[in-house]
């Protein structure tokens, strides 16, 4: 039997070696970009997103899949530009994000807007809880930063990663951006749940992919989505805000917008709301998603997808 067990261990250890090797190389990288001034650092990372690290990852392919499935005739040109602007924009924001001597400065320059804004104060001059319902748009950290310089702590949830050395700075960093950050774990909830009742503000993210979620409309497609932010905030009397951090043409500013609460009446009802909101945002931006993500996992199971449309051919033409 310890025999059997050999090569399991040599796996752990081979994957433990490679998380490492590869936590080590974004350090290093990372240490290289914020030496360089910020106004170069930010596309910088986009550039290197865009052409380097995201098809070598197989990003083109993955958000061509998605794409012939949400906007199947859409024009291969547009196609392959909304893909460079999704990595280039998945760039900037994580160089951003470790950016924690300018980013914060920056993102606090921007003025919210919009008519959620007042119920926000309003909540939190009552004590009420209230749940900022965001998205992998743009970057949702610039809105969390923007609504902190004006007097709201923003807790946020985040899903740790997979590589724990990765993981140690990444949450890190988020914690130090504002507010307190919780795993989305068991007892990240339950320090989320304190949190909210305390009449915290929280900002959750919801466009992903949830297996154990209900399938609901997202830019016209089903889509199995989370509604465990509406059933908190009913739970606990809380508002339930969208809000957004739209990335400006210059690359490296920010509209932020707080739409009007949601108003309160059953998480499916809800939910479906909140990816109206998103589903319309992305229509508005859509170079600015992270269409890397599998958002529509029982498409290929179901044929959704047509076969010619997910050749590396196709994208490359």
């Amino acid at each position: 039997m310890a025999r059997a067990h050999k090569p399991e261990r040599r796996q752990d250890a081979w994957n433990r070696a490679s998380d490492w090797a590869w936590d080590r190389a974004f350090r290093a990288l990372l240490w290289l970009a914020l030496r360089l001034p910020y106004r170069t650092r930010i596309p910088a990372f986009g550039w290197l997103a865009a052409h380097v690290a995201g098809p070598i990852a197989g990003g083109p392919r993955r958000i061509a899949e998605n794409l012939a499935y949400v906007w199947p005739d859409l024009p291969a040109p547009r196609r392959r530009a909304i893909a460079r602007g999704a990595m280039d924009n998945a760039g900037r924001l994580l160089i951003e994000n470790y950016s924690r001597a300018d980013f914060p400065a920056r993102a606090a320059r921007a003025r919210p807007r919009g008519p959620g804004l007042a119920d926000l104060a309003a909540a939190r001059a009552a004590g009420r809880p209230a749940i900022l319902l965001t998205a992998h748009l743009g970057n949702y950290e610039a809105a969390r930063l923007a609504l902190a310089a004006r007097g709201h702590e923003i807790g946020g949830l985040y899903r740790p990663m997979a590589n724990p050395w990765f993981n140690a700075h990444y949450a890190a960093t988020m914690e130090g951006l504002s507010g307190p950050v919780f795993a989305q774990t068991a007892q990240g909830m339950r320090g989320l749940l304190r949190y909210l009742r305390g009449g915290g503000t929280a900002m959750m993210l919801a466009d992903l992919y949830v297996g154990g979620g209900t399938e609901l409309p997202f830019l016209g497609r089903p889509a199995m989505t989370a509604t465990s932010a509406a059933e908190v905030a009913l739970k606990l009397g809380a508002l339930l805000v969208p809000v957004y951090g739209i990335r400006q043409p210059d690359g490296l500013g920010f509209d932020i917008v707080v739409e009007a609460p949601i108003p309160a009446s059953d998480p499916v009802t809800m939910t479906a709301a909140y990816n109206a909101s998103v589903s319309a945002r992305i229509e508005a931006h859509p170079e600015q998603w992270y269409w890397m993500h599998r958002r529509w996992k029982r498409r290929k199971a179901r044929g959704d997808v047509p076969a010619a449309t997910l050749s590396r051919g196709r994208w490359r033409r």
